[in-house]
């Protein structure tokens, strides 16, 4: 009897945002069939978002992904949650007295800033942004007058939003790194979003943890995106996609580049390309 040959476990490590949900922040039809058809085969799937957990878990019970075999990476590396389980794995913050420290230097500077709980999005002042992410990521926010006094433990990240004002932004951004090598890192995720993370924290070294983590050979991972704050993911999976409808830049690092994009379907292109 011939027995029929077994396919090796693979994981994916999926971006949300212009990735695996189209402009409208849902999943395809597509998408959502791969993803299925990937975890009976015996895959794993891997939410790797700059979300808070909070954020990426409502999408990843939308998606049917709170079950085996299915985990989320969120604060860009900052956090590993094993949906199975409901366990976090893996954590790494920034200390208060820092982030009073960074508040104190967003609000000179006239940027708005907002860090998070493991609920919530806390700001210092009422402004657009908070109210936009809010409404984007689909979480709670609250304006507070000492964000040390509304956190009961220290964050996994701060959030610098400037819509208009790039240069600003950019310059904020050299200041943090000067000011705080080896503590800390900043990147963006888009062109108003700037991600400030522990030292270390990225989407691409949650990428090599986890695979150590689950004793499944890099050689086994893939992952997609379509943002800055995706480059090192790309770079460090066996097989690193960028979308179609990456940001200029991205589609230079990834081995390979979807035909489709975010809207059409691409994430099942990776999927059964590389996974079925």
């Amino acid at each position: 009897m011939l027995i029929p040959e077994m396919k090796p476990e693979k994981i994916f490590f999926t971006d949300l945002d212009g990735t695996l949900l189209n402009d409208q922040k849902e999943i395809t039809p597509g998408n959502q069939q791969a993803i299925d058809q990937a975890l009976l085969m015996g895959h794993k799937i891997v939410i790797a978002t700059g979300r808070p957990l909070a954020s990426a878990l409502i999408q990843a019970d939308r998606l049917g992904l709170m079950r085996k075999d299915c985990y989320v990476i969120a604060f860009n590396g900052g956090e590993i949650y094993d949906c199975h389980s409901g366990e976090i794995i893996f954590r790494k913050t920034i200390p208060l007295p820092l982030v009073a420290k960074l508040f104190e230097m967003a609000h000179r500077m006239g940027i708005h800033i907002q860090t998070f709980s493991e609920t919530e999005v806390f700001a210092q002042e009422d402004r657009p942004e908070i109210h936009e992410y809010a409404a984007h990521t689909l979480q709670s926010f609250r304006i507070v007058p000492s964000v040390l006094d509304a956190l009961k433990q220290e964050p996994c990240k701060l959030l610098a939003i400037e819509n208009d004002r790039r240069e600003l932004i950019k310059r904020f951004r050299l200041q943090i790194l000067l000011t705080y090598e080896g503590v800390l890192d900043c990147y963006f995720s888009n062109d108003a979003y700037l991600e400030i993370v522990p030292d270390q924290v990225s989407k691409g070294r949650a990428v090599r943890w986890l695979c150590s983590y689950l004793g499944i050979p890099v050689g086994n991972s893939v992952a997609a995106g379509d943002a800055p704050n995706d480059i090192d993911m790309i770079e460090a999976a066996h097989i690193g996609v960028a979308m179609r409808n990456s940001y200029p830049g991205v589609a230079a690092h990834a081995d390979y580049i979807t035909t489709a994009d975010n809207n059409h379907d691409g994430a099942a292109e990776i999927i059964h390309k590389f996974l079925l």
